[in-house]
C-alpha cells in the first residue's frame, strides 16, 4: 500500500552501506552524565500542566449536554488531569473561566458552567483549528508515517492530543473529513486505531532536514545540499547545560556522534542492527521528529511509552533523554516526567509558537487574573482587560532570567517507572 519513490529507496541502501562502514569503525566512546535541572523549562512545566487540565475542563464543560458539570461528576479527575489539589478546588481558584453555581434541585452540590470569557477564548480556538486545518492534518499524517504499521491507538493517540494542537473531537470534525487520509481499523487485540490510508513523499522530510534546507536556501550554509549528494551527514542543534560543552570527553563523544549517518524517521530501520551507535542515533532522530510535531515542543514520557514498540526506540530509551542533554532536557516536575526539545526554546519561551500556543498564552493570562483577582471580587476586573494580550513587562518578567541550571542528582537510566 504504501509506495516510496526509488530515490528513496536508493538513499535508504546507500545509508545501510555508511551503517556497515561505521560499524567497523568502533563504537563511539559514552560518557556517563550526570542530570542537571533547568529552572526555565521547569517552570514551563508547573505553568502548562494548571494551562492543560483547565482546557480539558472547559472542553468537557462545552461537550456536556447541560452545559456545566457537577462537582461530584470530576471528584475523581483529579489523576487524569495531573493535578496535585482536588479539582473542586481547582475549579475554584479560577472564577474567570468557570462560574460556580447551585444546582437547581441539590442547593448544596456545586456547579460550574463556563464564562463569558471562556466562551469567547473558545471561539477563537475554534477558529484557529479551522484555519490551521491543513497543518494539523499534515502533522498528523507525519506522526503515522513513523510507525511500522502506519497505525497509532486511538487511545495514545488521545493522550498527544493536546501536545499535538488536535481539535477536542478531532475523530469527527477531522479525521472523516480526510477519507482519503486516515480511516479507523481495529488492531489484533481489538483496540480502536487510526491507520494511515496513503504513504505521502510530499510528508516524508524530518524538521532536521527541513531546518538545514532554509538554511541552504538563505545562503548560511551549504550543509544541507552535500547531505542530499551523500558527502556529509546532518547535526543535530545542542545547547549543552553550563559546562558540559567544554568537557573533551563529552566533546569528543558529540563529535562522534555528530559524524554518524543521518537516518530520517521516515526511512524504513528494519535492517539497522538494533545495538549499533547508527541505530542509537536514529532513535533519537525519531524522538527529535516526535517533539518537532508537538505544539509546545514537549510531551509526557508515558505518551512515548505506549508508541515505543511502533516507533521502533530502544525499551529503555529514557537514557537517550539523559545522553543528550544537549539536545533534551528531561523535567521531574508535576509528580510525572516529560521531556523537551531544547531548540524549540530560548529562555523560558518557545521560539516559533504555533498560532494555537498563543491563544493558550492568553488562556493562562486569564486564569491568572482570576486567581489574583477572586480575593478582591471579579467586579475589579473586565472581560476586555482580560483579553488583553499579556503586557511585555510581564512575558520579560518570566523569561528574562537566565538559564539558571542548578546539578542535581544522577538519573537512573535503565528505570523506565513513572
Amino acid at each position: 500500500m504504501f509506495v516510496k519513490s526509488q530515490s528513496f529507496l536508493f538513499s535508504v541502501s546507500k545509508l545501510f552501506h555508511q551503517h556497515q562502514q561505521w560499524r567497523g569503525m568502533g563504537a563511539m566512546p559514552k560518557v556517563r552524565l550526570k542530570w542537571v535541572k533547568n529552572k526555565n523549562l521547569d517552570h514551563v512545566i508547573d505553568t502548562e500542566t494548571d494551562l492543560k487540565a483547565a482546557c480539558i475542563l472547559k472542553d468537557a464543560i462545552k461537550r456536556s449536554p447541560t452545559g456545566f458539570l457537577t462537582a461530584k461528576s470530576v471528584a475523581d479527575w483529579q489523576k487524569l488531569l495531573g493535578l496535585t489539589v482536588p479539582v473542586l478546588r481547582f475549579l475554584r481558584r479560577y472564577p474567570t473561566l468557570f462560574h460556580e453555581f447551585p444546582h437547581a434541585r441539590y442547593a448544596s452540590l456545586p456547579c460550574f458552567k463556563l464564562t463569558d470569557t471562556a466562551l469567547m477564548l473558545d471561539s477563537q480556538e475554534e477558529i484557529i483549528h479551522q484555519s490551521h486545518e491543513a497543518d494539523t492534518v499534515e502533522r498528523l499524517c507525519r506522526v503515522l508515517m513513523m510507525m511500522r504499521s502506519k497505525t497509532v491507538s486511538l487511545r495514545s493517540l488521545h493522550s498527544l492530543k493536546f501536545d499535538l494542537g488536535l481539535p477536542d473531537n478531532y475523530e469527527k470534525t477531522l479525521v472523516m473529513k480526510y477519507p482519503d487520509h486516515f480511516c479507523f481499523v481495529k488492531a489484533s487485540n481489538g483496540n480502536p486505531c487510526l491507520k494511515l490510508v496513503k504513504w505521502r513523499d510530499e510528508f516524508a522530510f524530518s524538521a532536521l532536514q527541513k531546518r538545514n534546507e532554509d538554511n541552504d536556501v538563505s545562503g548560511e550554509e551549504s550543509r544541507y545540499r552535500e547531505f542530499k549528494r551523500g558527502q556529509s551527514t546532518l547535526t543535530f542543534p545542542m545547547s549543552f547545560p553550563r559546562g558540559y560543552g567544554a568537557q573533551k570527553k563529552v566533546k569528543a563523544w558529540m563529535d562522534e556522534f555528530q559524524k554518524l549517518p543521518y537516518i530520517s524517521p521516515y526511512d524504513d530501520s528494519s535492517n539497522i542492527d538494533p545495538e549499533s551507535d547508527l541505530m542509537e542515533k536514529r532513535a533519537v532522530a525519531v524522538l527529535h521528529e516526535l517533539l518537532s510535531l508537538t505544539i509546545h515542543k514537549k510531551t509526557k514520557r508515558n505518551y512515548l511509552r505506549s508508541m515505543r514498540a511502533e516507533l521502533n526506540i530502544p525499551h529503555k530509551f529514557t537514557r537517550l533523554f539523559t545522553r543528550y542533554p544537549g539536545i533534551f532536557y528531561l523535567s521531574l516536575k508535576c509528580k510525572t516526567t516529560t521531556v523537551i526539545l531544547k531548540e524549540g526554546y530560548r529562555r523560558g519561551k518557545l521560539v516559533d509558537p504555533h498560532p494555537l500556543t498563543r491563544l493558550r498564552d492568553k488562556f493562562y493570562h486569564v486564569m491568572r487574573t482570576g486567581f489574583l483577582y477572586r480575593a478582591r471580587g471579579l467586579g475589579m476586573v473586565s472581560k476586555e482587560e482580560l483579553l488583553l494580550d499579556r503586557p511585555e513587562d510581564d512575558l520579560e518578567e518570566e523569561g528574562s532570567e537566565e538559564e539558571e541550571i542548578v546539578e542535581g542528582s544522577e538519573l537512573e537510566e535503565d528505570s523506565e517507572a513513572e
